[in-house]
Parts: C-alpha cells; sequence; structure tokens
C-alpha cells in the first residue's frame, strides 16, 4: 500500500516504488513523473553523451493541512523521548551518548615517566656535556616499562631507561641514547658500567610529568558526549570496562502492501521487492540504531494488527507505505485503533503523505511510529528530515540538521506547487567553486538516482524555479565520505604548502 503511481502513457513493467491501491491525492507520482525538480530538459548523468530527458510537470494545489517541513519536525521531536541509560561494555559504546560525567580516579600517567629510551640524570651533572667535551656517569641500574625503579640518581650516576618507565628518584632529565657513546661501547662486547653524556640537558627533558594527561579527580569527558575511538581508548587507559550511556534504540521497520516481496524470492508478475525496510534499516544502524525487522504485513486487517503489535515491543516503529488518503489503504486505521496518529502531508517533494502518532504497546508503553511514503525515494527523504533527527533525540544528543554547503545549480530546478524540493544531485569543485548536478530523472520512485546522490538540492516553497546558474543550499547526505567535495586534496609529504 503506497502512494499512487501515475505512469501517464510510459508502460513500466515496474519499478522500485511500492505501488498504490487508488487515486487519492496525497500522492508522489512514480515512473519519473514527479513533478520534476528540473528544467523540461537537463542532462541525464554525468559525462559527455548524457542523454536528454523531458519529465512532465505536476502540480498539487496547495491546501490547508500540508504542513511545512519545520512544523512537521517540529511535531516529531514534540513526541519523541530520550532513551532510559544503561551500562555497557565501552566497545559497544561507539557511537553512543555518555550518560554520566567522567573523572580520572588517578593520574595519567600515574608516575614520571620517560619519552625515550636513553639515560636517566641530574640536568646539572651533564650541564655541559658536548661531543667534543662529555660528560662520563656511572650506570648504576636499569629500568624497564612496567617496572618500579630500583636505583637512585645520586651526583655522577645515572640510570639506563626505557620509554615509559618510571624515572628513578634524583633523576630530573632523559638523555636519549643517540647523544651517548652506548653503541661504541657495546661494540667492545663489555658490560655498560660507565656512559659517556656528549648533549646538555635540562631539568624535565623527556619526561612525562604525572598527571600530564590527565589528574586525579579532573573531568575527562562530559556528560552528552558522543564517544568515538579516541574516548573509547580514554575510558580504556582510565580503568573503565563498561560505561553509562543512553540506550541504543530498538526501531522495528515494517513494510506494507501484497504487492511487496522479500529480496532472495522469486519475483512474481506485477510484484516488486521491498526496497523500503533494507534501506531504512542500513540508515539507522549508520546512526547509532538497532534495526528489527518486521517483513511485509498484507492487506488485511489481522495480519497488519499483530505486525505492527509485534513492532510496539521496539522503541519506534516505522513503517513504509499506507498512510495516504488512498480508498484501500488500511494501516491508518489499524495504527489508529491502536494509538494515537497524526496523519498529515508535508510541503515537500518527494515525501508528501507522511503518519506520525504514538501507539500503545501493551505494556502500557507509548511508542512513537513515523509512517514513511511508499516510494523508495520518498521515505528515505523523509527518514532523512524526520527520521534522523528523531533518532538524535531519543539517543540524547541535540538534532542538527545534514551538513549544508552552497553550490551552483548546473540544472534548472523547477517547484510547480508550493513545496520545498529536494532535489538528487551530485556536488562537484571546480575551480570557482562547488557545483551541483542533477543525477538524471526526480521520480520519487527512482531509486537508481537516489544511488547516484551526494547531496539534496534544496528550491524552497515560495520560488518557483532556481535557474541555472544560480547558487542552492546543498544537504550532504551523511552516509557517504565527502572529503573530496569539501576539502582540497594536498600532498603532505611537501613541507611547504602555501
Amino acid at each position: 500500500m503506497a502512494e499512487h503511481d501515475h505512469s501517464h502513457g510510459h508502460d513500466h513493467q515496474h519499478t522500485h516504488g511500492h505501488g498504490g491501491h487508488g487515486a487519492h491525492p496525497d500522492h508522489d507520482h512514480g515512473h519519473g513523473h514527479d513533478a520534476p525538480a528540473a528544467h523540461e530538459h537537463h542532462r541525464h548523468g554525468h559525462g559527455h553523451g548524457a542523454h536528454t530527458h523531458q519529465e512532465h510537470a505536476h502540480a498539487h494545489p496547495r491546501t490547508a493541512d500540508m504542513l511545512s517541513v519545520e512544523d512537521a519536525l517540529e511535531r516529531v521531536l514534540r513526541l519523541v523521548h530520550e532513551l532510559p541509560v544503561e551500562r555497557v561494555p565501552i566497545l559497544d559504546a561507539d557511537g553512543l551518548t555518555l550518560a554520566e560525567d567522567v573523572h580520572s580516579p588517578f593520574d595519567i600517567p600515574a608516575l614520571t615517566n620517560s619519552a625515550m629510551d636513553g639515560y636517566a640524570v641530574r640536568a646539572t651533572d651533564v650541564a655541559g656535556a658536548s661531543e667534543a667535551s662529555p660528560v662520563t656517569l656511572e650506570i648504576v641500574g636499569q629500568v624497564q616499562a612496567g617496572q618500579l625503579p630500583s636505583a637512585t640518581v645520586h651526583q655522577g650516576e645515572t640510570v639506563r631507561i626505557m620509554t615509559g618507565a618510571p624515572a628513578p628518584e634524583g633523576a630530573d632529565a632523559i638523555v636519549p641514547y643517540e647523544f651517548t657513546d652506548e653503541v661504541e661501547r657495546r661494540a667492545t662486547g663489555l658490560a655498560l658500567k660507565y656512559i659517556a653524556i656528549r648533549h646538555a640537558a635540562r631539568p624535565g627533558d623527556h619526561m612525562r610529568p604525572a598527571g600530564e594527561d590527565a589528574a586525579k579527580g579532573a573531568l575527562i569527558l562530559e556528560k552528552g558526549r558522543v564517544l568515538d575511538p579516541p574516548t573509547i581508548g580514554l575510558l580504556a587507559s582510565l580503568g573503565f570496562a563498561d560505561v553509562s550511556v543512553v540506550r541504543r534504540p530498538r526501531v522495528a521497520v515494517l513494510a506494507t502492501g501484497d504487492e511487496v516481496q522479500t529480496p532472495g524470492e522469486t519475483l512474481d508478475p506485477g510484484r516488486l521487492f521491498d526496497s523500503n525496510s533494507y534501506g531504512t534499516a542500513a540508515a539507522l544502524r549508520r546512526w547509532g540504531a538497532e534495526p528489527v525487522l518486521l517483513g511485509i504485513a498484507r492487506d488485511n486487517m489481522d495480519d497488519l494488527r499483530a505486525k505492527i503489535r509485534q513492532g510496539l515491543e521496539a522503541d519506534l516503529l516505522i513503517t513504509s507505505a499506507g498512510v495516504s488518503a488512498g480508498a484501500f489503504d488500511m494501516v491508518k486505521d489499524t495504527l489508529a485503533e491502536l494509538g494515537s496518529i497524526d496523519f498529515w502531508s508535508v510541503r515537500m517533494r518527494p515525501a508528501r503523505p507522511i503518519a506520525f502518532g504514538q501507539l500503545r504497546s501493551p505494556d502500557g508503553r507509548e511508542v512513537p511510529h513515523l509512517g514513511l511514503p511508499g516510494n523508495p525515494v520518498s521515505a528515505l527523504v523523509a527518514l532523512v528530515e524526520l527520521g534522523r533527527p528523531a533518532l538524535a533525540k531519543m539517543m540524547g544528543r541535540e538534532p542538527t540538521p545534514l551538513p549544508t554547503v552552497r553550490a551552483t545549480m548546473d540544472d534548472d530546478l523547477l517547484n510547480t506547487d508550493e513545496r520545498r524540493v529536494y532535489a538528487r544531485v551530485t556536488v562537484e569543485r571546480r575551480e570557482d567553486g562547488l557545483h551541483a548536478r542533477l543525477t538524471g530523472g526526480q521520480g520519487s520512485n527512482l531509486l537508481t538516482s537516489m544511488g547516484l546522490a551526494q547531496g539534496l538540492a534544496i528550491c524552497p516553497e515560495d520560488m518557483p524555479l532556481r535557474r541555472a546558474g544560480e547558487r542552492a543550499p546543498v544537504q550532504l547526505l551523511d552516509w557517504l565520505d565527502h572529503s573530496g567535495i569539501l576539502t582540497e586534496q594536498l600532498d603532505i609529504t611537501e613541507h611547504h604548502i602555501d
């Protein structure tokens, strides 16, 4: 059950989008006819020889109940809440939000130690040492990392020391072994009893003071920090085997419709594979959630009810298709039976029909529900714009928009019905700055064009046309690496870079 697709004489055998069940006002047009974001003619593809294509423009009259994207997001964020705290092994905490301040239980390093392999000395003993006038000291001991020194350094003495080993009492500097005659003495085959220091030392040279990295009791990580590899390593260095974090959300993902099949099956004539569940689950996993695929609910109330109730064991239920105004769409009726659901159309293209509300679980919990459109591009765009911020709030962090840049459009962006257009584009850095080019047809069923996209170029509600050559904001899709777009590639072997 999905947004209705119109072919308008173009007979495609099947598309990526979930098919519809009846004419209704809240639909996205599939088969490449979703009120195009581009002017009538534009280049399809990225290189020379790309063909031009033509799309039919479909306009929908603006209705009073059509929410702005901001209003829809405000409703979503109003109903989702930060999840409870739990303690997890630190390796499982990567990407999660710290739920408490972390203080250092001891000094790091715990003892002053050596930053080099060399010799622990009294700086005053070697203040005048040089290649021409070395100072010879008696070696009274040796200490390795993980050991405690057994000797004290007195005047005229030294202790051979390894990197990371605690500095012996009496020493206030380390002389690296390269500044001694150790190599020559070892070549004689005799035991090291004395060493010639060929370089002057100052107090503190090559020594790591106790507490230099973290003093005992110091605030190391603040509550609300999103944990990452360095902070996981830091927790380990403090001796933490586990840590308190905001719990990772479990998100149930449900597809609907008799026309949809599970990937891996033999595709029956007139049917299509469920792409929405897998694209949604992959995005959820990248954003830190644990997706739970519920499969496909068939077009009968009993199966819908059973699958939706199964989803109420999760922290959030996401469905795709069946939330428009189609005469045969039963999802909204089943959802309304199990809770309080807002159904609305949002002033965005693609992804006009979206549902959001709360369902009651058997144990009395209120489980938020996000109903995505059926066409796959609509589903992903709605998930990015509304689901991603909701997930951030549930994980205890500030919902932030996608990273956004300004780019010069290589194609026109056409807005036929006062909705905010999210056009799929590639982004390229050229001599005059960033440029954005449409990935091809902008129909909400054309998942291939979403697969090529690096970002979403915006044409606002009150702008009928953003012409090629004009600059537009482009949201960069955060499942991609944008280093080639945002940064200049430099050869770091070049020592002098202007």
